[in-house]
């Protein structure tokens, strides 16, 4: 079957797009998703009679999601680039975290996308460990990749998150771009202002986000906009092992690893 293509995620437009249970595919595929329309403020007034009804759904994703997760048992989220190919070596490197995690005695929580958050899916579900997807409704969207034997798909990005946040007892952090930015600074936020019980927030690559820790060190530390101690709240490393173990250690488990 031939159809449009992204060629940023090889996402094709002929594959299956899932709004709740149902399917859409080709001409059908919507071109805004839920978050738009909640948040675009050009809407017109009918929203006044609309959005509480909106209310029943996003309550509806919540429950859904805690039904789902609610008997999981420790987990760690690992998070990273949709558009890492198969021949990249972080990609290699993801397979590796899911097999870690899973070995260390934790279910591996990913976006459920291609990539990046495949790779730790596959790792997982090789390992003989629990292989969990949060998707989300996307334009054009990939579904949920085949190494996920436990996906939850939402709508809304922040009834997404909130599951990431909520049954993960660490968060492992492969090399990304925007998305994977937006759910390491609402991490390191929801600990730094004592919203979550403080979990390690380990940063896979120091080629890749040293640069970044230097410019919150050299630019906003020196501006005053954070505190030197909030750069504690990430770890830094090139090591699998090491990363796992910064988990196994901050939750006192017993890492199962010969």
């Amino acid at each position: 079957m031939t159809g449009v293509t992204d060629s940023s995620y090889g996402w094709n437009r002929d594959r299956d797009y899932h709004k709740g249970p149902v399917i859409m595919r080709r001409s059908r595929v919507p071109t805004e998703t839920a978050d738009q329309r909640l948040l675009d403020r050009r809407q017109s007034s009918d929203w006044v009679h609309t959005d509480p009804w909106r209310v029943m759904r996003i309550t509806s994703e919540f429950v859904e999601g805690f039904g789902a997760l609610a008997e999981l048992g420790p987990a760690v989220s690992v998070f990273g680039s949709a558009r890492t190919k198969p021949d990249d070596p972080v990609y290699a490197l993801g397979v590796e975290v899911g097999r870690a995690v899973v070995e260390a005695g934790y279910a591996v929580i990913t976006g459920g996308g291609p990539g990046a958050m495949e790779a730790a899916n596959k790792g997982a579900l090789h390992a003989g460990g629990t292989s969990v997807g949060l998707g989300i409704e996307l334009p054009f969207e990939a579904g949920l990749n085949e190494y996920v034997d436990l996906g939850v798909n939402f709508r809304y990005f922040f009834a997404r998150k909130t599951m990431f946040i909520k049954y993960a007892t660490g968060f492992i952090v492969l090399p990304g771009g925007l998305g994977t930015l937006d759910e390491l600074f609402e991490a390191v936020t929801l600990v730094q202002t004592g919203k979550v019980t403080s979990f390690p927030i380990v940063l896979l690559g120091t080629a890749y986000w040293g640069p970044l820790l230097a410019w919150l060190r050299d630019t906003c530390v020196e501006h005053g906009t954070i505190s030197p101690k909030d750069l504690d709240l990430f770890i830094l490393t090139d090591s699998v092992q090491e990363a796992v173990q910064a988990i196994v250690a901050a939750n006192g488990t017993q890492d199962r690893r010969p």
